[in-house]
């Protein structure tokens, strides 16, 4: 779904098939990296079908779906500065197809906005929380996901890792609201609890 919705983008900008798969070509590839785990084009998928019923809300859907595309592109689980270099790379690859300077600006601010998830504008929202929404998937698919970030971290011992963990689960837990936009908020917020608590659990024993 998410190759499709990007090339037809790539192509209302009269881009050549030929140059869209290359470009694909390189998200594919970026994504299919051996050390990812759930920052996959599986992801990628997830993310697309929670924002595709909601396309009339956005005015510029190819920004969401480029959005989308890049936000993840460059990753790597030590380096706090992926977003910055997955928007950077973001804006190169739009510039290349001559995609409207504005519109490459506000892709780069989601993609940016992807690091706090902070409440800012209703779209910025509603694409963050599109990001979060595997936090309130049913508990089977959540214990996939969080086994899935372990291994991506798996550089760290359970003593650095588990503590990291811990802190990031407290936080999403003493959130007021961990959705911001009341969509997602009523399709997530109450299993995301659970699944957050439950994870937190197993971690303290």
């Amino acid at each position: 779904m998410i190759k499709n919705e990007y090339l037809q983008c790539i192509k209302a900008y009269n881009v050549a098939p030929d140059r869209g798969l290359i470009l694909w070509s390189e998200v594919e590839k970026n994504y299919s990296q051996t050390d990812r785990h759930h920052h996959t084009l599986t992801h990628l998928e997830s993310l697309v079908s929670e924002l595709l019923p909601l396309k009339d809300r956005f005015e510029n859907w190819c920004t969401i779906v480029f959005a989308i595309v890049y936000h993840d592109i460059i990753y790597r689980s030590w380096k706090k500065n992926n977003e910055e270099k997955s928007a950077d790379l973001a804006v190169v690859r739009l510039r290349e197809i001559s995609y409207p300077e504005a519109e490459i600006s506000r892709c780069k601010e989601l993609i940016l906005a992807t690091k706090q998830h902070q409440p800012l504008d209703e779209i910025t929202n509603l694409f963050t929380d599109a990001d979060l929404s595997i936090l309130g998937c049913d508990a089977a698919t959540y214990e996939a996901y969080f086994n899935q970030i372990r291994r991506e971290y798996s550089i760290y011992p359970d003593l650095i890792y588990n503590l990291g963990r811990k802190k990031v689960l407290h936080h999403f837990l003493e959130m007021a609201r961990i959705f911001k936009t009341d969509h997602f908020y009523d399709k997530y917020e109450n299993q995301a609890r659970v699944n957050l608590q439950k994870e937190l659990n197993l971690l303290n024993g």
